[in-house]
């Protein structure tokens, strides 16, 4: 391909998708110079109506661009991380992470309601297990009274449910809706103390196919080493507990500074129920890792102490 050409940005065709697909478009054109074109792809994520836990969850909303990029009808895919498989498939590469969003879950609530100031039986919708166990699991702890309600859609049909009175309060990611110009709609950011956010969550991935050396280079200055130690341990500690993206695992990896210094990473993990009975919390601190293979023994570090309390038989789905 001439140095000229466009380069083909395969992504989903939701808005949030389209919105962080297009800054990172704009991205590759400052560092290139080139033209980039999106090219929308529907994947099975997308059109099944079913919920995320029935439909297994991992790789959903991700084989439909791999493939293409397999087949090279784009140059490159962009997904949200949290939605890759831990495994990575045969002839493609993670070329970059950049650096990372918000990692936090928030609430969009009615009458600009607080978590902890929502009525007694209020209808809390979310899609995720993650959250309905961490949720419930808080509420039982601080004696609330609260109803998680399974949901679909994208962010306005979430968002809808609440400004329509069906829901009170809805749980998101921080990072999707500051992507798509709506992190004002917010009502209550959630402590990474209170709920841990999915392996990856806020930060993108970026895969072209492992033979394109050219382009992994280009990508490679998008890279973030920090994002991607960070996220690397939080998805090693999800593949060693053998749980799919649906499982109800949340975990996060922070850098701890020391003036302007970082000198240690913390790795927190947790696995519960959904009705948030039965909890098995976590966390290791170590150097930070310099390479993926630190970074992923941290994460297997964790995980076996989890499994050590229990953890397996908290998670429902088993991904193999």
């Amino acid at each position: 391909m001439s140095k000229t050409a466009a380069l083909r940005l395969g992504t989903r065709r939701s808005r949030l998708a389209m919105a962080q697909s297009g800054q990172v478009a704009q991205t590759v054109r400052r560092i290139t110079g080139r033209p980039v074109e999106l090219v929308e792809i529907t994947t099975y994520g997308d059109t099944s109506r079913e919920h995320l836990a029935q439909i297994g969850g991992t790789g959903v909303f991700v084989a439909a661009l791999r493939e293409a990029v397999h087949r090279g009808e784009v140059d490159f895919a962009v997904h949200s991380l949290k939605d890759l498989p831990t495994a990575q498939p045969a002839g493609l590469v993670l070329a970059a992470v950049p650096v990372r969003e918000d990692p936090r879950d928030v609430i969009v609530a009615r009458d600009t309601l607080k978590f902890t100031d929502l009525p007694r039986g209020a209808r809390i919708g979310t899609g995720s297990p993650r959250r309905m166990a961490q949720l419930n699991g808080y509420a039982r702890a601080h004696g609330l009274d609260i109803e998680m309600v399974p949901i679909r859609g994208n962010v306005d049909t979430r968002i809808g449910y609440v400004r329509g009175g069906e829901l009170d309060a809805v749980v998101l990611a921080a990072a999707g809706l500051s992507r798509l110009g709506r992190i004002d709609e917010v009502t209550d950011f959630l402590s990474v103390d209170t709920v841990l956010p999915a392996p990856g969550q806020g930060a993108l991935a970026i895969e072209c196919a492992a033979d394109d050396a050219d382009l992994i280079a280009v990508l490679g200055e998008l890279d973030d080493p920090f994002t991607r130690v960070a996220v690397t341990a939080e998805r090693s500690l999800l593949a060693a507990l053998e749980a799919g993206c649906s499982a109800p695992v949340g975990a996060l990896a922070d850098l701890l500074a020391d003036g302007q210094f970082v000198k240690e990473m913390r790795l927190r993990g947790v696995v519960g129920t959904t009705d948030g009975s039965r909890m098995v919390q976590l966390s290791t601190t170590g150097p930070v890792p310099e390479t993926d293979d630190q970074a992923m023994a941290l994460g297997r570090e964790l995980a076996t102490e989890m499994l050590a309390q229990g953890a397996a038989g908290l998670m429902g789905e088993r991904a193999h």
